[in-house]
């Protein structure tokens, strides 16, 4: 088996909700972000993933490490462990779904929780958030 699937993912709170993407023909939300590639630091892949994903730029001087969370990958068939390096960070512009993404929504904890599918590691970002008082 592979080591654990390592990841970097955007937390973008606005309002006390965090924004989460869908990507085509998949039914969970998850953080904007993504795997991370080989000879890539986890922030070079944040600033990519972001790119694909939302349309815009993270403000370099603006990305401080929120915490790595580990837990179970959503959906792995190998049962691999997600290890994913999670971020804020300031945007160049509004958020935008490109080609990759079928939908963005701002979620509540309560609200991604009622999600017929939710990721462990969405989840796990969301209660850490929610202990801080940064989302409802």
């Amino acid at each position: 088996m592979n080591g654990p699937l390592r990841t970097a993912a955007l937390a973008l709170v606005r309002d006390g909700r965090m924004l989460q993407a869908r990507s085509h023909g998949k039914r969970a939300f998850y953080m904007a972000g993504g795997k991370i590639d080989p000879g890539e630091t986890p922030i070079d892949a944040l600033q990519r993933e972001v790119r694909e994903e939302l349309g815009v730029d993270v403000v370099g001087f603006t990305v401080e490490l929120l915490g790595v969370f580990e837990c179970p990958a959503f959906g792995d068939p190998q049962g691999r462990e997600l290890h994913m390096s999670c971020f804020t960070a300031d945007l160049t512009g509004e958020p935008a779904a490109t080609s990759e993404i079928a939908e963005l929504r701002w979620f509540t904890v309560a609200e991604y929780a009622a999600m017929p599918d939710v990721a462990p590691g969405s989840m796990l970002v969301f209660r850490h958030l929610q202990a801080r008082g940064l989302v409802n």
